[in-house]
């Protein structure tokens, strides 16, 4: 799910869309509107799953996609290898999960962790 948003309303520690994939923007610098032209804004941003650096310049004016976040809390049922079978606190769904490498070590059955989930894709983001 996503949202349209102006790149003037986007901030800093916020998320867009850049190439079909979710990022969380880290830093908008704007320069000033030209003679005949408008203020174009300079957007870094890093991909919540690739973990890429992206870079994009927009007019201020321009509307942008913002994807919808949906942070959420699991419980850890099953490890296996490096993955993890997890249940989902609110809907009790159960899901497989790949472990990101920074939650190896610290990921233990019966635990809660903290996930994030954004355009049908899912990610571990605390534990």
């Amino acid at each position: 799910m996503k949202e349209m948003a102006e790149v003037r309303e986007l901030k800093v520690n916020r998320y867009m869309i850049i190439d079909d994939e979710p990022c969380k923007i880290v830093s908008i610098t704007t320069s000033k509107p030209g003679k005949h032209g408008e203020a174009k804004a300079r957007i870094e941003a890093i991909g919540i799953f690739d973990n890429q650096k992206r870079s994009v310049i927009f007019p201020v004016r321009h509307k942008v996609a913002v994807p919808i976040i949906d942070k959420r809390q699991a419980q850890v049922i099953s490890l296996m290898g490096n993955k993890a079978q997890l249940m989902d606190m609110e809907t009790y769904e159960t899901f497989e999960m790949e472990i990101p490498d920074e939650f190896m070590d610290r990921i233990q059955e019966g635990k809660e962790i903290e996930y994030i989930q954004a355009l049908g894709r899912k990610k571990i983001m605390r534990v």
